[in-house]
């Protein structure tokens, strides 16, 4: 650089000088078409003539074409600096980095004295050049292992229930002592405490019944035990004719603080045959399975079923994992035993009729953030 010309190089004068040429040439040549076009305006005034529409294109060529040249000098000089500057930033970097490396190595080196062994130096300096350069390799990654990171946290809010639900469907969800249950002969009506809870032995649970919930209150039951779900047409008590529906959750986010959110997740495994225990006003109730069926969560009335026993149906949501589907597990009451049916025992209830949907699991991450955001 030449400190007289203003830090400017020589090649850099001359670009700009050549710049500055090709500008006055594109003046010299705009003020050139300029006075011709003139001329000919004030000939064909006096004259009367109209000007020749290839003159005035003959000039605009000229003009234009001297606009090309100026703009070709300038701007080829401008982009090709640009890429120069460029390159050079990038060797400037490459040589900080090799003089980081290199100063690592002459530090260990000097680290390890005169009196070392020359293999020895050469195996650590080396091996801290690999270091060196795989540090470097991986701080590339570091952006894509961070975005990674974030996505699979997000995954996991979102599906963590699909990997745990199907795992707590095999592991004793309610802690039930299995054994004095099946020891129970379910023909015999035994007296028991008066607090309501539903026993489902071959699943191992042992979970409290909420009863005398409103409709809009059964989410917030399940929260602590099961609910009692009652419709028009399906709102019957243990022992009475007409189906009696317990609903619970199978499926719930493993950070939900809910210890009942896996509760009903074995229910695929109930077979026919199997039995159900409810404890209602210190009266053990015996039902035996029937039938299982997958509903859509809008079909309510296939809960409203035309019998003379008493029944007891079980709702849960499946696949497990999802709100996709609902569950129903049909038992019939094989103890306390009844004959026929009196006006007082017949499921007469019928506290809710609009239409409604059957209760779903918890929400999942994303459902609790819209819900949060709408007020729902």
């Amino acid at each position: 650089m030449d400190q007289k010309n203003g830090g400017l190089s020589s090649s850099d004068l001359q670009r700009r000088a050549a710049a500055e040429i090709a500008r006055k040439k594109v003046l010299a040549a705009y003020a050139k078409t300029a006075q011709k076009n003139a001329q000919e305006v004030t000939q064909s005034h006096l004259k009367d003539t109209p000007v020749d529409p290839k003159i005035n294109s003959e000039s605009w060529k000229k003009y234009h074409s001297a606009w090309q040249d100026y703009y070709q000098k300038y701007y080829s000089e401008y982009y090709s600096n640009a890429a120069r500057n460029y390159v050079a930033r990038e060797k400037l970097k490459e040589a900080r980095e090799q003089a980081e490396e290199e100063e690592i190595i002459s530090a260990i080196a000097k680290a390890g004295g005169k009196g070392g062994s020359t293999g020895l130096k050469m195996k650590v300096q080396k091996k801290a050049a690999e270091e060196v350069k795989k540090n470097r390799r991986f701080r590339k990654f570091i952006p894509l292992f961070a975005g990674l990171t974030v996505v699979l946290v997000i995954l996991f809010l979102q599906y963590n229930r699909l990997i745990f639900a199907p795992i707590m469907a095999y592991v004793s969800p309610g802690n039930a002592p299995a054994s004095e249950i099946e020891a129970i002969d379910p023909t015999i009506t035994q007296t028991v405490s008066s607090d309501p809870r539903l026993i489902i032995p071959k699943l191992n649970v042992d979970v409290p019944i909420r009863f005398g919930v409103a409709l809009d209150g059964v989410m917030a039951a399940m929260n602590n035990g099961v609910a009692h779900y009652r419709i028009a047409g399906a709102s019957a008590y243990p022992g009475q004719i007409g189906n009696f529906i317990i609903t619970g959750h199978s499926a719930g986010d493993i950070y939900s603080s809910n210890p009942y959110k896996y509760i009903f997740s074995g229910l695929e495994r109930l077979e026919d045959g199997d039995l159900i225990y409810v404890n209602y006003e210190s009266v053990r109730y015996t039902y035996r399975v029937v039938k299982k069926e997958v509903i859509e969560p809008t079909n309510v009335q296939a809960l409203v079923v035309q019998t003379d026993k008493p029944l007891l149906t079980l709702v849960t949501c499946t696949p497990l994992g999802t709100s996709r589907y609902r569950l129903l597990v049909t038992a019939e009451q094989i103890s306390p035993s009844y004959e026929g049916s009196s006006e007082d025992d017949i499921d007469t209830e019928t506290p809710v009729t609009e239409e409604v949907e059957l209760p779903a699991n918890e929400p999942s991450f994303f459902e609790g953030i819209w819900n949060w955001m709408t007020g729902n």
